[in-house]
């Protein structure tokens, strides 16, 4: 599944993600954000499964922030693995 998430309380605008059926992420891309941190994030996350990594991301806070771009990421994975998990069931 391809999708975009749009962030929330972060320098980042959004998120392009690819996650297949076994809940593998196969891509993800910042649009905005601190390029190094959100292109190290990109490619650690890359293989791993979304649960795991969900796991790991959530509730991170960006200095005085309630979020940062690792867990703006953690909700648009499990976001991603709800809506698998809801096509498959739709099948």
């Amino acid at each position: 599944m391809k999708a975009v998430y749009h962030t929330h309380g972060t320098c980042s605008q959004a998120i392009e993600l690819e996650v297949d059926d076994n809940h593998i992420i196969q891509h993800v891309n910042f649009i905005g954000g601190c390029s190094g941190n959100t292109q190290g994030i990109s490619m650690l996350v890359r293989g791993q499964k979304a649960e795991d990594v969900i796991d790991r991301l959530q509730g991170i806070r960006c200095g005085l922030k309630n979020t940062s771009c690792p867990d703006q990421l953690s909700i648009a994975l499990a976001e991603a693995v709800r809506r698998i998990e809801q096509n498959k069931a739709n099948a």
